[in-house]
């Protein structure tokens, strides 16, 4: 699932120059992030890190660059043989967009509420 989603995201017109210019090694950030989703969706702990300072840092992020995430997360995991865990990792990918989209407006407007994603 995770290669296989973040292929799509590569190959994206919007958001695939984000990831493409800040990505030097993808066989590395895939491994994390296989890691990731195994301590999300399966509760391994194989992931240490904290992905909102990587995130804050990125330029020009918009609400339609993490509905477009979750668009091709959505498309991804609706192509998963086992439904019941592809709805739980869209409903995952959903929270964790919009932490991260919460975080990403509070970071540049501290004084601003920040607004929610559109439901893709």
């Amino acid at each position: 699932m995770v290669h296989s989603f973040y292929e799509a995201v590569r190959q994206d017109e919007l958001i695939g120059p984000t990831f493409n210019a800040r990505v030097g090694d993808w066989d590395h950030h895939l491994a994390k992030l296989v890691d990731f989703w195994s301590s999300i969706l399966r509760g391994t702990r194989r992931f240490n890190g904290t992905p909102m300072p990587k995130h804050v840092a990125l330029p020009d992020l918009s609400a339609e660059s993490f509905e477009r995430w979750l668009r091709l997360f959505r498309e991804t995991t609706a192509a998963q043989p086992n439904r019941a865990m592809g709805e739980f990792a869209y409903e995952m990918a959903q929270r964790i967009a919009q932490s991260l989209w919460y975080g990403y407006q509070m970071s540049l407007r501290p004084a601003t509420a920040p607004t929610e994603l559109q439901d893709v």
